[in-house]
């Protein structure tokens, strides 16, 4: 396996090795969880992708999160993301898939909100626009170092509570259902996560978070503002221009993630699985034991 940086400070293509092969051989994994582990963010092109292997390549790493169908029940493992009816045609502008497509164009990390946070998040391309649609990364591990030693030792052992409610009233208020809001209540995460494997800490914030325990509103919101500002300058992000057989895997716990536009008139389709972090895996949990805030 050969491992191509995809920007100075993190990121790599892995090359030699396929996702089917993460899949069956835990030779293959060790070597690919060891990448993981050190550059947050792994590119695999030319895959021959479809639900099954991307589900198989997954699970590799941890348990995934499962993905409700309909009303009742839990159906899948990954998520479909697009633009696109039942019936292939587009959806219009204000239709709830285009809107939750302009809320994931926020920075954010997956599933901060949840009960459980996301390890890792998995996203392959079906359908790519002819412009636009990039996918958007930033290191808040190297975010973290960049901090002055002061205010390291001011955030690293801040609270934040993240809520998915927050990030989707920036769209559009009628975006979340007050059963989905119900279903899905604030959680609460200390700012930095330590990487188990190196002991490296990293940002843990984005859209999803709203407010600081022990600050007032406006002020925990501009300091997650200048935070997440800093963190995403141009000159130390990352901006993956999307071909078919992409396959693309991200830590969650040390990096920020945003879609970027693309034309209305254009189809994209992109599937993601998400890996739980079942145990917290070295993230601090400070939420009360009843879950609630």
């Amino acid at each position: 396996m050969d491992l191509v940086p995809l920007h100075p400070d993190f990121g790599a293509e892995v090359r030699g090795l396929d996702i089917i092969d993460v899949a069956t051989s835990d030779k293959a994994y060790q070597t690919v969880r060891s990448a993981f582990e050190q550059h947050s963010l792994l590119l695999f092109r030319d895959q021959e992708i479809g639900d099954d292997v991307q589900v198989a390549f997954s699970r590799a790493f941890g348990p995934l999160e499962r993905v409700k169908v309909g009303s009742e029940g839990f159906g899948t493992f990954y998520s479909r993301l697009n633009n696109l009816a039942s019936d292939g045609s587009l959806v219009p502008e204000t239709h709830r898939q285009a809107l939750t497509a302009r809320a994931n164009q926020l920075w954010h990390t997956d599933s901060s909100f949840k009960q459980i946070p996301a390890l890792a998040s998995v996203l392959s391309a079906r359908v790519v626009p002819q412009r636009g649609g990039e996918t958007e990364f930033a290191s808040t591990r190297h975010a973290w170092a960049r901090l002055s030693t002061s205010l390291q030792a001011r955030l690293r052992d801040a609270v934040v509570t993240h809520s998915y409610a927050h990030s989707r009233d920036q769209i559009d208020p009628t975006l979340m259902t007050d059963p989905e809001r119900t279903a899905l209540p604030p959680a609460r995460w200390r700012m930095t996560w330590g990487n188990p494997v190196n002991g490296r800490l990293a940002l843990y914030i984005a859209s999803h978070a709203c407010a600081i325990v022990g600050l007032a509103d406006t002020e925990a919101r501009a300091l997650l503002d200048e935070l997440i500002a800093n963190a995403t300058r141009p000159q130390f992000t990352y901006l993956h221009h999307w071909r078919l057989g992409d396959v693309l895997m991200w830590d969650n716990r040390a990096t920020m993630h945003r879609g970027r536009p693309w034309p209305h008139d254009q189809p994209r389709s992109v599937v993601r699985t998400t890996v739980s972090a079942v145990d917290a895996d070295g993230l601090a949990e400070v939420r009360p034991p009843n879950g609630t805030l």
